[in-house]
């Protein structure tokens, strides 16, 4: 019988050795060592009779056959999974997921989702990075991250995507200073003072600073931050104004601790998407991303 030329875990050390370029990396993925990762590729190359990848000064590259066979690997591995579905087993995923998350995730609707995810599969293990969007890119680029629940714009190409929610930005202060600005401030009264807000390089920053290059107000005091909590608790403090998506801010509205600035102008919405790379990923993970939408959809509502 075929089933006893190879196994899924032979199969799964090739597709993570191939994923990451190191057996290392792949053992550390799978929790195991590296002599047990360098076996299960050695026995498949050896009941193949093929050679599946090349090991030259510490990269690895894999053959023809290597890439042939590891599509099909790709593709048993998810019919197996289907089975464990078909059978309503979803204990049985017993593996890891690497979740990447932005700061608005993290703070308003990640704590449900995680628990979603913990019913749908017990024995999922969740490693979780929390990060801005453009390092989570690079990440995902880098078969560093499984799924990335991250903010537009994207520069990396990800064939699996699902759009989960828009969040419109809004000027806030602390009660005391949106006293002294006033019900409806000109640019000029709203510079004044700091203007707080996401890091730089992000869309909403970049688009702070062309707004204020393109008007005749006083040259804005922009303060980025890395992270929108610690910039939500500056402006607390009346240390300044700043651009926060209202998702983020509406429990300090709610109880009166920060007040909402009606002001000219506001960044573009905040676009927040799952990201993965559907072509190869598995099937838990796209599930993953389905729950991140129901999560965010609940959120909202």
């Amino acid at each position: 019988m075929i089933g006893n030329l190879f196994t899924l875990k032979q199969l799964e050390a090739l597709i993570w050795v191939a994923d990451l370029g190191s057996f290392r990396r792949a053992a550390a993925h799978l929790n195991t060592t590296q002599p047990n990762i360098s076996a299960r590729i050695s026995g498949l190359e050896t009941t193949l009779g093929v050679t599946l990848m090349q090991r030259d000064a510490g990269s690895i590259r894999l053959t023809e056959k290597g890439q042939a066979l590891l599509a099909q690997a790709r593709q048993v591995l998810r019919e197996a999974e289907g089975l464990v579905t078909i059978a309503e087993r979803p204990d049985l995923i017993d593996n890891s997921i690497r979740l990447g998350v932005t700061e608005v995730v993290a703070s308003t609707w990640l704590r449900p989702f995680l628990r979603a995810l913990a019913e749908a599969y017990p024995n999922l293990a969740v490693e979780l990075t929390v990060d801005l969007s453009r390092d989570l890119d690079q990440e995902l680029a880098a078969n560093a991250l499984d799924l990335t629940l991250q903010t537009a714009p994207f520069s990396t190409p990800a064939r699996g995507q699902l759009d989960l929610a828009t969040y419109d930005y809004i000027w806030v202060a602390a009660p005391e200073l949106a006293a002294q600005i006033g019900p409806a401030p000109d640019l000029a009264a709203l510079v004044r003072h700091p203007v707080l807000g996401h890091a730089r390089h992000t869309q909403a920053h970049l688009d702070l600073i062309h707004y204020f290059d393109g008007t005749h107000a006083p040259k804005a005091r922009l303060v980025p931050s890395s992270s929108l909590s610690a910039a939500m608790n500056m402006v607390l403090d009346g240390m300044g104004v700043a651009v926060m998506p209202r998702v983020m801010v509406a429990g300090a509205l709610a109880e009166g601790t920060l007040k909402t600035l009606a002001a000219p102008w506001d960044p573009q919405p905040l676009q927040v998407a799952a990201r993965y790379h559907a072509e190869r990923t598995a099937g838990h993970v796209t599930r993953a991303a389905e729950l991140a939408r129901a999560c965010a959809e609940a959120f909202g509502r």
